[in-house]
């Protein structure tokens, strides 16, 4: 078994991709080399590939957050450009839904993408949501690959541990290649049990 390199400015950006880097070592390659830290471990990790195969330092602008404009929140008033989650919002979908109210990811997203809808037509567009998320698996974003891993691994292992899981996704994140669950990563509990 390849040991995982350590994570430095001799790797080329393939040799990075096939490894599986916690966000936090990718930032202290960015504090280390000097590029930026900003953004998710996507863009970080685009970021630190570029490094590597140009030793250019790629520079991020700065979106500037919008401050909302709404004074009031009423059921017919309209969402606004450049939603941004505040208390102020938190408290009126709890008064209007309830306080298992949260801000999910799908329910941001609609936010985002319907500018010009009514608030009511949020909290119908909410109770839908959390209608049909009882009903199919939630997708999990691309940078969360433990909790993909792990959700898979209990798909495919009825009656297996929280402690299986975690020391099969620690024998995987240390091989080269995709960080997705596969029936031979219980290799791992084998090799464990023989010490």
């Amino acid at each position: 078994m390849k040991a995982r390199p350590v994570l430095d400015h001799t790797l080329d950006s393939h040799t990075f991709y096939s490894y599986y880097y916690l966000k936090e070592e990718l930032i202290a390659f960015c504090r280390k080399y000097h590029l930026p830290t900003s953004g998710g471990k996507i863009e970080i990790s685009e970021r630190i590939a570029h490094y590597l195969d140009t030793k250019e330092i790629l520079t991020v602008q700065m979106k500037k957050s919008a401050k909302p404009c709404i004074k009031e929140i009423t059921l017919d008033a309209l969402i606004e450009d450049n939603f941004v989650c505040s208390e102020m919002h938190r408290a009126f979908f709890k008064k209007q839904i309830g306080s298992s109210f949260s801000f999910t990811v799908a329910f941001q997203q609609w936010l985002k993408a319907n500018t010009g809808k009514t608030y009511d037509d949020a909290i119908s567009a909410y109770h839908e949501i959390v209608k049909a998320k009882k009903k199919r698996v939630t997708k999990i974003d691309k940078q969360f690959e433990y909790n993909t891993y792990i959700r898979d691994f209990f798909s495919d292992n009825k009656g297996k541990t929280l402690q299986d899981a975690i020391a099969c996704w620690k024998y995987k994140k240390c091989q080269q290649g995709h960080n997705r669950y596969e029936s031979s990563d219980l290799i791992a509990l084998d090799k464990l049990k023989r010490g």
